[in-house]
């Protein structure tokens, strides 16, 4: 287990906030000031714990498709995808609570031929018009055998924050890390009409690991 750099300035920030914060309690409650402490350290140690970075190793074969992110499967049907693709597709999504590990990683082995942040609103991440309303990040990787897969970070009411590392050209390394969404929210995958789905709404995930389709 290790911790995510993209939390290393809020975590010494706060270190040095709470830090300050005991101190001035302290001083002025020298008996309870301790207790009255204790809150915010809790709260530091639930920001470490959102931070944490498992490392992971995915085993998968070229048309497997990996879980891009920990969470819960609240969306799969058939839809039309009109920013790239301009095809029907299945759409899966997962959507994350504050307590899931928030990396968000590489669904499939490829190419990456597109990426495009999407500036939005901050609607409720399940929210059916969240993926094409609120800030967003897409990302296109085409396999080896020439199919496409889109897949796009969204965030939602509480994270404020998506970081999307991957570019075009890129080798995508399903499995591997290429983003980081502060605070909860969602990840949409768009597949190929023929793809075998391993997975329902209802079941939990787990990124960069967990098979959940495999392309024909």
């Amino acid at each position: 287990m290790k911790l995510h750099r993209e939390g290393t300035a809020i975590l010494i920030g706060c270190l040095i906030l709470f830090a300050i914060a005991t101190g001035i309690l302290h001083y002025f409650f020298p008996v309870y000031g301790f207790y009255f402490a204790l809150p915010l350290w809790i709260l530091y140690g639930f920001i470490v714990w959102f931070f944490r970075n498992p490392i992971r190793e995915s085993h998968s074969s070229e048309n497997c498709v990996i879980a891009p992110v920990d969470g819960k499967v609240v969306v799969l049907e058939e839809v039309f995808e009109s920013e790239f693709l301009n095809q029907k597709c299945i759409q899966l999504s997962i959507f994350m609570t504050p307590l899931n590990v928030h990396v968000t990683r590489y669904p499939v082995n490829g190419k990456v031929i597109y990426s495009k942040y999407h500036p939005g609103k901050f609607l409720v991440a399940f929210h059916p018009k969240s993926s094409e309303l609120n800030e967003r990040t897409t990302v296109v990787v085409e396999n080896a055998d020439h199919t496409k897969i889109l897949f796009r970070q969204i965030a939602g009411a509480v994270a404020r924050r998506i970081v999307c590392y991957s570019k075009e050209n890129d080798d995508a390394v399903a499995g591997k890390e290429y983003g980081f969404i502060k605070f909860g929210s969602r990840v949409d995958i768009f597949l190929p009409l023929d793809t075998e789905i391993n997975v329902k709404v209802g079941d939990k995930t787990k990124g960069g690991i967990q098979k959940i389709a495999q392309l024909k």
